[in-house]
C-alpha cells in the first residue's frame, strides 16, 4: 500500500483534502473522530497543502497533523455551490505531462498545472465517469508524513458507472497493474479492480487503489467519486464517534478481507470511509 513521506511512486495516493462550508466546524469534527491537531488557516501556502491553496478564490486552509506529522488538510469553500468533498491526489514527477495523458486518455482538467508556492505542483482532473481527482508533483513537500496507521490515509476508491473507459482510463494515465479483487472464477467482469503501480506485482501489498462499480444500491442521483478512506484502532467506536458528533453512517459496518469498514458522512456531508485492517481476515 500507500508509502510515506519522500517515496511516492507514480500514480501512489500521497495526499487527501476536504473542501467544507464551516472550517472550524470541521477541525471539531476530525479532531475528535481521528485526534488531528491543526495548523494556522491563516497561512495558506504552509507545507502540508497540495491542492492549489494558492489559487484565486480557494479560502482558507488548515493542515491536519497526527501526532506532529502531515496526514490532511481541510479547505473553506468560497462558493456554497462547490462539492463537500474529500479529494485524493495522486503522485506524479511531471505533473504536464500527466495532465496531457489525461486529455489523451478521454479525461479533462479542472484546474491546470500550476506551483503551490516551493511544496510543489497541484492539478485536478475528472476521469470519463465523471470522478474528480488531483495530481501532486512534489517539490518540497513530498506528501503524507504518516498512513495506514489509525488516524491516518489508508486506501482510496474510485465508484463509477463506467466499467471499460475508466479502467481504460488509469491504465493510460498511470500505466497501472490491474487485477481483480476476490474469486476470478465465474468469468464475468470485476465489480473491484485492484491498481498496483507500473512494475509491481499485482497483489494486495503493493496495492494503491481500486475501482469498483455504483450499483442498484447506490442512489440513482449519486455521482462518480473517489472515496478517501481513513485508517481506525475501531471501526464500530469511530461510527459512534461520527453520529454524536452530528455526522451519518451511509455503509456498514462490515467485515471485509481486509478489516471491518464503515463509510460514514461528517458533519457537513463529506463522505469517507473507515477501515480497521486489524481485523483483516
Amino acid at each position: 500500500m500507500v508509502a510515506v513521506e519522500g517515496a511516492f511512486a507514480e500514480g501512489t495516493p500521497c495526499w487527501t483534502d476536504a473542501m467544507l462550508p464551516d472550517l472550524e466546524a470541521g477541525k471539531r469534527f476530525y479532531g475528535e473522530l481521528f485526534g488531528w491537531t491543526f495548523g494556522d488557516p491563516e497561512q495558506p501556502d504552509r507545507p502540508g497543502q497540495p491542492g492549489r491553496s494558492d489559487r484565486p478564490g480557494q479560502g482558507s486552509r488548515t493542515v491536519a497533523l497526527l501526532g506532529g506529522r502531515r496526514v490532511a488538510s481541510l479547505v473553506r469553500k468560497p462558493d456554497g455551490r462547490l462539492p463537500t468533498v474529500w479529494t485524493v491526489y495522486f503522485a506524479t514527477p511531471d505533473a504536464a505531462a500527466t495532465a496531457r495523458r489525461i486529455r489523451a486518455a478521454g479525461g479533462q482538467l479542472v484546474t491546470e498545472p500550476e506551483a503551490v508556492g516551493p511544496e510543489g505542483v497541484a492539478a485536478t482532473a475528472v476521469d470519463p465517469g465523471g470522478a474528480v481527482f488531483g495530481l501532486w508533483q512534489p517539490e518540497a513537500l513530498a506528501g503524507f508524513e504518516a498512513a495506514r496507521e489509525p488516524g491516518s490515509y489508508v486506501w482510496t476508491e474510485v465508484c463509477t458507472r463506467e466499467r471499460e473507459p475508466v479502467d481504460a482510463f488509469y491504465r493510460e494515465v498511470f500505466d497501472y497493474v490491474m487485477y481483480p479483487a476476490g474469486d476470478e472464477s465465474t468469468g464475468e467482469a470485476a465489480d473491484i479492480m485492484v491498481w498496483a503501480p507500473r512494475g509491481e506485482p499485482a497483489d494486495d501489498e503493493h496495492a494503491v487503489g481500486s475501482r469498483t462499480m455504483i450499483d442498484e444500491t447506490y442512489p440513482v442521483e449519486m455521482p462518480a467519486h473517489f472515496l478517501v478512506h481513513f485508517a481506525v484502532a475501531d471501526c464500530d467506536a469511530a461510527v459512534r464517534t461520527t453520529v454524536r458528533l452530528g455526522g451519518r453512517t451511509v455503509d456498514g459496518p462490515q467485515d471485509t478481507p481486509f478489516g471491518r469498514y464503515a463509510v460514514l458522512a461528517d458533519n457537513q456531508g463529506a463522505r469517507f470511509g473507515v477501515l480497521d485492517t486489524s481485523t483483516a481476515l
